[in-house]
């Protein structure tokens, strides 16, 4: 039987119970752009982003990153955003109501996750779900460099209680060290 996940945080001392969650408001190119540029070019709700530079624009989806924690019910959550190409974004925005399970479309992780650094895109599978929830989002195993990336191998080999904790402490109070 496995367990829900429980810690006494060795930052703050607090008992923290449930699997940790942390999330973006946005993704991060729009949160690079000024104030300015986000009420002129951008359009941003709670599941949706769609910025219209001159050169282009941008589409981004809301969504839920999972890494398994070894003997927990529930995964350590990420919400993040990920492009989508122009024809993934319309076809999701389209079929929201009636969403058909493991539909899905390619794209990149668009936000910065500081317990996990990585310099470059990180490709993934991003597949809908059809209760409603926010989609899923898969990394790509065997994108270059994938092999180094922590995060690819959280995702797809799960993580111990004790990496759960020292991951969601740093993600509450910043580095230590």
């Amino acid at each position: 039987m496995a367990a829900i996940f429980a810690f006494t945080c060795t930052c703050c001392g607090e008992v923290h119970e449930g699997s940790p969650s942390f999330g973006f408001a946005a993704p991060a190119p729009y949160s690079r752009l000024t104030q300015a540029e986000q009420a002129s070019i951008a359009e941003l709700s709670d599941d949706l982003c769609v910025i219209q530079h001159p050169e282009g624009t941008q589409y981004f989806v809301r969504a839920i990153l999972e890494v398994p924690i070894h003997g927990v019910d529930e995964p350590f959550l990420w919400g993040v955003w990920v492009s989508a190409s122009a024809s993934s974004f319309e076809r999701y925005v389209e079929s929201y109501e009636h969403a058909v399970q493991g539909d899905g479309f390619f794209g990149w992780l668009s936000n910065h996750i500081g317990v996990y650094p990585w310099e470059q895109s990180r490709p993934a599978n991003v597949y809908i779900q059809a209760d409603g929830t926010r989609p899923l989002v898969v990394l790509h195993r065997n994108a270059e460099g994938a092999d180094s990336d922590a995060l690819v191998m959280d995702q797809h080999e799960g993580i111990s209680i004790a990496r759960a904790q020292a991951l969601a402490e740093q993600a509450m109070h910043g580095s230590r060290g």
